[in-house]
């Protein structure tokens, strides 16, 4: 892949937060350009799994760009050109639901919003407990939209958590690649 402006949204799936910094060096240690985007519970709300403040950190010095946290900041992504890709990772159940219904109060959805009207590529990263239940109905009609693919996906714990779902953050490249060639990469269950 050329060197690609990628806008990288983190939504509250806290305990894959460690996993999506690990992807987002991976893109940069790749050649790209990274602009974070946290939602509003991720990067406010402090968790077992870590501080917010610390995470924001930690982003902003492997990106070297500061992380939207806001809708003036999130907003001008599509008027400006600014992302070639949009990923969301993890992407919660709450943040498909509002990706689905048009819901865009947070400065995640705005900025898949305003990228959107570009007509490029929003590659989608679910990390939720309840994509077996409520959430699939919005997951299933996501996949059927154009410019939105997923992370190949499966269960994390069929036994203790048999509605939850996780994508394979290690095929966050191969999926963003296909979705440049308008394909969704396969298998897309595991």
């Amino acid at each position: 892949m050329n060197k690609l402006n990628i806008g990288y949204a983190l939504t509250g799936s806290f305990c894959t937060l460690e996993q999506s910094i690990l992807q987002i060096e991976a893109l940069i240690n790749n050649g790209h350009n990274v602009l974070p985007i946290m939602s509003y519970n991720c990067a406010t709300t402090d968790t077992r799994f870590g501080k917010a403040e610390e995470f924001i950190r930690r982003i902003e010095s492997i990106t070297n760009n500061t992380v939207i946290r806001t809708l003036t900041a999130a907003e001008p992504l599509g008027p400006k050109n600014m992302t070639d890709v949009m990923v969301v990772l993890p992407c919660t159940g709450t943040t498909i639901s509002k990706l689905k219904n048009g819901i865009y109060d947070s400065p995640v959805t705005l900025a898949v919003k305003s990228h959107l009207r570009n007509g490029r590529p929003l590659i989608i990263g679910v990390s939720t407990n309840d994509a077996l239940t409520v959430t699939a109905k919005n997951i299933g009609e996501l996949m059927n939209y154009k410019h939105h693919y997923f992370i190949p996906l499966r269960q994390d714990n069929p036994v203790e958590k048999p509605a939850s779902i996780v994508c394979d953050f290690n095929k966050l490249n191969d999926t963003i690649e296909a979705a440049l060639d308008g394909k969704q990469l396969q298998p897309i269950l595991s």
